[in-house]
């Protein structure tokens, strides 16, 4: 299998989970929900959740269930501080210059958060561009739309071209229904049959593994 283009996830993906932002990030988001809802701390993280398993985000949920202008909800959002937690990754960008394909940060997030991510990680020349949630159209993954308008703002017109290299189970099953190829990147072998590696630095080698033998043989769960 040879793909045309890869799409990056951008949180716990780029940047390891345990360096703090993604925790911070959350934090933010229930502090949102208290506020906007008038509910709980509690209330607040449980429904944190069911929104983010029932409609792919919480924005979504909020979308879909009270009519929340969404930039209300990612300007508070976006003011986490980026820089506190990230620094410049020069591993990183190694890993990503040696990947021959043109690749795209595709996000739930918005694209002035994700930018600022991407400066501050020292990587932003290397992407084509950045995929946020109001280029999907307000379509979150793992939703096939949402694919569907990564894959072809990539100028890719078969599915099976693009390669969503994502950390959650729930987005990579999503781009595999979708047609695309996907692989999960997480510490943790998921307990869900799907391509796995343990860290992003494993994916040059998994992705030869898979040109070497049939699209999904090789480091699955």
């Amino acid at each position: 299998m040879t793909w045309k283009v890869i799409f990056f996830d951008l949180d716990g993906t780029l940047y390891h989970p345990e360096q703090g932002l993604w925790q911070a990030i959350g934090q933010r988001i229930e502090r949102f929900l208290e506020q906007f809802l008038r509910v709980s701390p509690d209330q607040a993280r449980a429904l944190r959740y069911a929104y983010a398993q029932r409609y792919g985000t919480t924005l979504r949920g909020l979308q879909e269930e009270h009519g929340l202008d969404p930039w209300e909800y990612l300007t508070f959002i976006g003011q986490v501080p980026v820089e506190r937690y990230l620094q410049p990754d020069p591993q990183l960008r190694a890993l990503l210059e040696s990947l021959s394909q043109p690749k795209w940060v595709l996000t739930n997030a918005d694209a002035p958060y994700a930018r600022r991510v991407l400066q501050t990680l020292g990587v932003e020349d290397v992407f084509q561009g950045i995929l946020d949630i109001e280029a999907l159209g307000w379509i979150p993954k793992p939703h096939r739309e949402a694919f569907q308008r990564a894959w072809q703002r990539a100028g890719v017109r078969c599915p099976e071209k693009a390669l969503l290299v994502d950390d959650l189970v729930r987005n990579v099953q999503g781009a595999l229904k979708a047609g695309m190829g996907a692989v999960l990147v997480h510490p943790q072998r998921p307990t869900v049959p799907v391509p796995w590696i343990p860290r992003l630095e494993d994916l040059p080698l998994w992705m030869a593994e898979v040109r070497k033998h049939s699209p999904w043989k090789g480091a699955t769960a």
